[in-house]
C-alpha cells in the first residue's frame, strides 16, 4: 500500500493518477475539509489529517510500503516563516520519523530545485549542490533546504529515504491553479500586458509524477534526484501561449533589473492589502538567476524522461479550455 501527502495538490494529485493507473493500492492524506475535487473518479483511499501531528501520520502509515511525502507550503510572500517552519520543516521531520517508527519501506521525499544552494550564472546546478539555508535567500527555499536536511538525518538513523528535486513544475490537472498554470491563464486573458527578461527550467508535471515512481523503484537511499526539463525563455512561452489561444503577444518588453523594482513594490502592496500576487520578487530573481540544471543524474541511473515543453504549454491550455477557465482577449 502506498501513501500519498498532499495528494491534492498539482504534482501530488497527478502522482495518484499514475499510481493508479499502475494498480497500486493508494491512500491519500488530506487536511480536514480540504476540497477532493482533484481526486474525483479515482479508486483511493481517503484519510483526514496533518503533517505537523506525528500521531496521525502513525496511524496513516500503517501498513504503507512507500510513502510520498509532497505535502508543503508555497509562499509567494516574505513573514511567513513560522508557517513555512512548522509544515514544511517539522511536517517533513515528522513524516520521517512517522516512517521510521512504524516499518514503512521507503519514503520518497518532494524536496525542491530551491533547496540547493545556487551557483553563479553559468556552472551548472546538479546533485553536488548543497543544501544550506544560510546561504539561501528565499524563506520558501531555507524551509525546503532544512527540511531536507531533517530528512537526510532521519535517514542517517536507519531510514530507507530519497530525495526529489523537481525544477518549474508546470501541466494538466491543475486545479487551484498554480502560479505558472495561473501565468498562463493571466497572459492569455491579457491580465498582465508587458513581458520581462528571464526564462526558466520547467518540467511536465506528468513526467514528474513517472520520476517520483522510478525514484522509489530504483533510486538509492540517501540520495538526491534533480527532475528538470528544458529551459525556456519568459518570450517562447509567451509565444506558444499566443499561437494556441490567438492571444496577442505582450508588445511591451521590461527589462529585468525595472521588473525587479516594480516586484518588490507589488510585493509590498500586497503585504499590505491581501490582495492576490500576480508577481513577485522572488519570482523574478528566479527567471533572471541561474537555470543551468541538470538531470543528468535521474536519466542515467533511473530512466527518466521529460517530455518538449511545448507539448506541456498546449495540453496545459487545453486542459484549462476543458475546465472553462481559459479566457482570451
Amino acid at each position: 500500500m502506498i501513501v500519498v501527502t498532499g495528494a491534492t495538490g498539482h504534482l501530488g494529485n497527478n502522482l495518484v493518477r499514475a499510481l493508479v493507473r499502475r494498480n497500486h493500492r493508494v491512500r491519500c492524506l488530506v487536511l480536514p475539509g480540504e476540497s477532493l475535487v482533484p481526486l474525483g473518479g479515482l479508486d483511493v483511499e481517503i484519510v483526514e489529517g496533518d503533517v505537523r501531528d506525528i500521531e496521525c501520520l502513525y496511524q496513516a502509515f500503517d501498513g504503507a510500503d512507500t510513502v510520498f511525502h509532497l505535502a508543503s507550503i508555497i509562499s509567494l510572500l516574505p513573514g511567513r516563516t513560522k508557517l513555512l517552519e512548522e509544515v514544511n520543516v517539522k511536517g517533513a521531520k515528522n513524516v520521517a520519523q512517522a516512517c521510521l517508527k512504524t516499518g514503512v519501506r521507503r519514503l520518497v521525499y518532494t524536496s525542491s530545485i530551491h533547496a540547493l544552494v545556487e551557483p553563479p550564472i553559468g556552472q551548472v546546478i546538479d546533485e553536488t549542490m548543497p543544501c544550506d539555508p544560510d546561504r539561501i535567500s528565499m524563506e520558501y527555499s531555507k524551509s525546503k533546504a532544512r527540511a531536507t536536511l531533517e530528512v537526510m538525518d532521519v535517514i542517517s538513523q536507519g531510514l530507507d529515504g530519497v530525495i526529489v528535486m523537481p525544477t518549474g513544475v508546470i501541466g494538466p490537472y491543475d486545479f487551484k491553479p498554480s502560479a505558472t498554470g495561473q501565468m498562463l491563464l493571466d497572459y492569455a486573458s491579457g491580465k498582465i500586458p508587458v513581458r520581462i527578461e528571464g526564462g526558466y527550467d520547467f518540467v511536465d508535471v506528468r513526467d514528474v509524477a513517472e520520476g517520483h515512481i522510478l525514484v522509489a523503484e530504483k533510486g538509492r537511499t540517501g540520495e538526491k534526484y534533480i527532475l528538470s526539463g528544458e529551459w525556456m525563455s519568459v518570450d517562447d512561452i509567451l509565444h506558444e501561449v499566443a499561437k494556441v489561444t490567438n492571444a496577442p503577444f505582450p508588445r511591451w518588453k521590461v527589462p529585468g533589473n525595472l521588473a525587479l523594482t516594480v516586484a518588490r513594490m507589488i510585493t509590498s502592496y500586497c503585504m499590505l492589502t491581501g490582495a492576490k500576487v500576480l508577481i513577485n520578487q522572488d519570482s523574478v530573481s528566479t527567471l533572471m538567476g541561474n537555470s543551468l540544471i541538470s538531470s543528468e543524474k535521474a536519466r542515467r541511473e533511473l530512466g527518466y524522461t521529460s517530455r518538449p515543453l511545448r507539448q506541456t504549454i498546449r495540453d496545459t491550455l487545453e486542459w484549462f479550455r476543458e475546465q472553462g477557465w481559459l479566457k482570451t482577449r
